[in-house]
C-alpha cells in the first residue's frame, strides 16, 4: 500500500533533520561545545595555537582534531570570510532539548520562559540566551520557521549559553503558548503601546509561572501572538522617544520576572 504524501514528507523531513549539522567557531563556543556531553561532535578543525589553548576540552571530548595551517584555515571549513574563528571550528549536530512540556514543568531554574515571535537576528537571539541563562529561565522558545536557527554566529554571541540554555524551536508558536497556559503559565507580551507596565503585569501574575513574549524589532508581536497573550505590558521609558533593542528588553524583563518575589 502506497504511503500518503504527508507521511512521506514527514519522514523526509525527519531524515533531513537527523543529517543536519552546523559549524561552531571561536575559542569560547568551541570549548563549551567540546565540554558538553550532550552535544554530538563530528569534526574538529584547529590551528596549532588554538589546539594548545583547547587542550583540556579536546581531552574531555575525546575527538581528535585536524591541525591545519592558519593561512589555509578557510579552505578547510565553510565559514565564510568575515567570521572571526580564532583558528577553531567544530562541526556538530543541533542540540535536542526534548519536549516543551518537560522543560517548562520540570526544567532547572525558575518557572520562567521566553518566547520569541519571529526574532531572526542570531546576535539578538544569542544575547537573549545569555540573559535567559543568567536569570535562570527554563527555556527560550521560538517558531521553527522565521526564527534564528542554531548557527556559529548565534553560538558565538551566546558565549557558551547555547550549550546550557534550552533553545526550543516549535512548529507553531501560538500552539506552544496555549500549551504553556494549560500548564499554568501567565503569558506577558511586551508591547510599547500597552497600558499596563511590566511591573504591574508581574504583580498580577503573582507567584504563577511566567512566559515573556517578545516580537521582532519593527513589526513587534504578530496579531495572533498578541491575542494569545494573557496581557500586554510595557517597559516604561523616561521620554517619549525611548526604545530598546529586543535583547535589551528581554534582559530587563527577565531581571524583573526573576526578582518579583
Amino acid at each position: 500500500m502506497k504511503k500518503p504524501s504527508w507521511v512521506i514528507e514527514k519522514e523526509r523531513a525527519k531524515r533531513a533533520a537527523a543529517a543536519e549539522t552546523l559549524w561552531l567557531f571561536g575559542l569560547h563556543a568551541v570549548r563549551d561545545a567540546l565540554m558538553n556531553p550532550a552535544r554530538v561532535k563530528q569534526r574538529l578543525v584547529l590551528t596549532k595555537n588554538a589546539a594548545d589553548k583547547l587542550g583540556e576540552a579536546i581531552a574531555a571530548a575525546g575527538l581528535a582534531p585536524e591541525i591545519v595551517d592558519p593561512r589555509k584555515f578557510d579552505s578547510h571549513v565553510p565559514l565564510g570570510p568575515d567570521q572571526v574563528h580564532q583558528g577553531a571550528a567544530l562541526e556538530v549536530k543541533p542540540l535536542d532539548w526534548g519536549k516543551l512540556g518537560d522543560v517548562a514543568l520540570q526544567g532547572a531554574g525558575a518557572p520562567l520562559v521566553v518566547l520569541l515571535d519571529r526574532v531572526t537576528d542570531p546576535h539578538n537571539v544569542g544575547a537573549i540566551l545569555r540573559s535567559a541563562e543568567v536569570f535562570g529561565a527554563r527555556a527560550v522558545v521560538a517558531p521553527h520557521r522565521h526564527s534564528a536557527p542554531e548557527t556559529g554566529a548565534l553560538a558565538k554571541t551566546a558565549s557558551g549559553a547555547l550549550e546550557r540554555q534550552p533553545y526550543l524551536r516549535v512548529v507553531n508558536l501560538a500552539d506552544a503558548m496555549r500549551e504553556l497556559q494549560n500548564m499554568g503559565y501567565v503569558l506577558l507580551g511586551l508591547a510599547g503601546e500597552a497600558e499596563i507596565t511590566l511591573a504591574a503585569g508581574l504583580a498580577q501574575a503573582g507567584t504563577r509561572p511566567v512566559g515573556l513574549v517578545l516580537g521582532a524589532e519593527g513589526p513587534g508581536l504578530r496579531e495572533k501572538t498578541r491575542e494569545t497573550c494573557d496581557m500586554l505590558v510595557r517597559v516604561p521609558f523616561a521620554s517619549d522617544f525611548g526604545s530598546l533593542n529586543v535583547s535589551n528588553a528581554a534582559a530587563i524583563a527577565l531581571y524583573a520576572a526573576a526578582n518579583r518575589m
